[in-house]
């Protein structure tokens, strides 16, 4: 099923994250329940067949002492050159980037303190959304990215978007209504977060910004 998928898959990336050679410790790393929790919304959105495709390369690269993670963030902070196999990296990051720039703009008090969109909108130190979303895509196989790619195509079709279901999926293990209602309450308390039913899932001072 996707949710055995999802817990094989984390379960591979938290190992692998534990062993990303870094001067200080990530947020990440110190709370791997919140990682945990992150990774498995972006999931909520991938076909089965994607799923399986990625938990292959998780497996393929276990097998040859590879890490993944540590290729993921070599490639956000430029250390490694630019895949040159597919043509598929830059679609997807348009279309991705596209969704979360419609999320960003209908929800602005909730993503106030998310990743800036893109690498142009970004301050010293930032990461932005682009930018942490192309060192991903570069980390998978051309089987997973023609496989992710097939399903933003389908969700294009049926007017949906990886964003939307993302943050509904945290929103709803937060313990909240939905993003709307939140939305409405952040506007009316800036900067304040209503108290979630568990503790252990708590919204975090800046959004989605661990994955």
């Amino acid at each position: 099923t996707p949710a055995q998928l999802i817990d094989q898959i984390i379960a591979l990336e938290l190992t692998m994250l534990q062993t990303v050679p870094v001067r200080q410790r990530s947020f990440c790393q110190e709370e791997p329940q919140r990682f945990s929790l992150y990774r498995r919304a972006q999931f909520v959105s991938w076909s089965l067949r994607t799923l399986s495709s990625y938990l292959e390369d998780l497996l393929v690269a276990q097998k040859a002492d590879v890490n993944l993670l540590t290729l993921k963030y070599a490639q956000m902070e430029n250390l490694l050159p630019r895949r040159n196999d597919t043509q598929l990296v830059e679609p997807l990051v348009d279309a991705m980037c596209q969704w979360q720039g419609e999320f960003m703009a209908r929800y602005p008090h909730f993503m106030a303190q998310g990743r800036p969109l893109r690498e142009g909108d970004t301050n010293s130190g930032e990461t932005s959304f682009e930018t942490h979303l192309r060192g991903e895509l570069e980390s998978y196989s051309t089987a997973t990215l023609e496989s992710l790619w097939r399903d933003v195509q389908c969700l294009q079709q049926q007017g949906k978007s990886m964003s939307e279901q993302t943050y509904a999926y945290l929103v709803q293990q937060w313990g909240l209504d939905s993003v709307d209602h939140l939305e409405a309450f952040m506007e009316r308390h800036p900067g304040v977060h209503p108290a979630p039913k568990s503790a252990e899932k708590s919204p975090p001072s800046e959004t989605v910004s661990c994955a």
